[in-house]
């Protein structure tokens, strides 16, 4: 593969420029109790990202949202969370794997046919046992028309607003992890054993966590609140100023989640599989060149977020939308 190789300190100076300027079907209930009980005591399981890159998602879309859609946030996290949603947006996957939440591991990601590099709803939104609309794009659609209910008040109680609030933030962040909707035998890369630099990984961790927290320790001492102020930067006035406006065009929900989607699995075809065997060390080259790439998706997914939360809760230009929330 003819990789884009740059001298690591060459990045790290342009890239400090650049910065300085998977049941749908019936919606379960549960208490906000169980949401504390989980965020305390720290169960987890496979991630997402990674609970880094999904705080940042969090972070940036609240930072975006407007007075109503604010508030409407803050009211509906426990008062524990402290009115920030970053806190929560890993509960998703803290809970996946316990027994009353198990039906919701599909709804994580997209298995689209090995070697397709394509997304169609109708073909890929299911889970293994052919369960139609369980998949990540299924669930932002369902759970963003459970919030639309939220200005119906108490009388309507057929959602849980608070889960489905955090089940929506979590899976925005998800669907613009490119591997998120990745091949179906390779399980989106996590059966593609592999080296990140000295230690063993796979490609699906690799665009999950790795690529995150190597950028964090090489250029920014670990200290994830910089690196989130230097993607911040990069879209406020930065590289990708001028993309903003297009990242939130958005007049039909469905049109708009199938094509992050499909945003998503051409990046997995073009960046991450290409050129990558099971078994060998990705190092400076790969990182360095995939490092933007998983930056400006936090980004999206961020600036997305905060789209569908003010449509959804501060009145501006509401999604058309076909779906019934059930």
């Amino acid at each position: 593969m003819n990789e884009i190789t740059i001298p690591r300190s060459t990045f790290a100076l342009t890239f400090s420029l650049l910065n300085g300027m998977r049941k749908i079907g019936s919606f379960r209930l549960w208490s906000i109790y169980f949401i504390g009980f989980v965020l305390i005591n720290g169960f987890g399981g496979v991630q997402a990202w990674s609970k880094e890159g999904h705080i940042m998602t969090c972070k940036i879309a609240q930072e975006l949202l407007v007075p109503n859609a604010a508030h409407v946030v803050r009211m509906l996290l426990p008062d524990y969370a402290n009115g920030d949603l970053s806190t929560l947006c890993v509960w998703p996957d803290q809970i996946r794997h316990w027994y009353r939440y198990r039906w919701t591991s599909p709804l994580h990601f997209i298995d689209t046919p090995d070697d397709a590099c394509s997304f169609d709803y109708s073909r890929d939104c299911h889970d293994t046992h052919g369960g139609k609309d369980m998949c990540v794009a299924g669930a932002i659609k369902n759970y963003t028309s459970q919030l639309s209910h939220y200005h119906e008040g108490t009388s309507d109680r057929r959602y849980n607003m608070t889960e489905a609030l955090l089940f929506l933030s979590h899976f925005i962040g998800d669907i613009h992890q490119p591997m998120h909707v990745g091949f179906t035998t390779d399980e989106g890369g996590n059966t593609i054993g592999l080296r990140w630099f000295r230690h063993k990984s796979n490609l699906h961790h690799v665009w999950d966590r790795e690529i995150i927290l190597t950028a964090a320790a090489d250029f920014y001492e670990k200290d994830m609140g910089s690196l989130q102020k230097a993607i911040q930067a990069n879209f406020t006035h930065g590289l990708w100023s001028e993309d903003v406006t297009s990242w939130k065009d958005c007049d039909d929900l469905s049109t708009c989640i199938n094509k992050y989607a499909m945003e998503s699995i051409k990046m997995a075809c073009t960046w991450g599989y290409k050129g990558v065997e099971a078994g060998e060390t990705l190092s400076d080259n790969y990182f360095n060149s995939r490092m933007p790439i998983v930056m400006k998706r936090i980004a999206q997914g961020g600036v997305r977020l905060s789209m569908i939360l003010n449509r959804v809760f501060g009145g501006l230009d509401p999604l058309k939308d076909t779906l019934v929330a059930t």
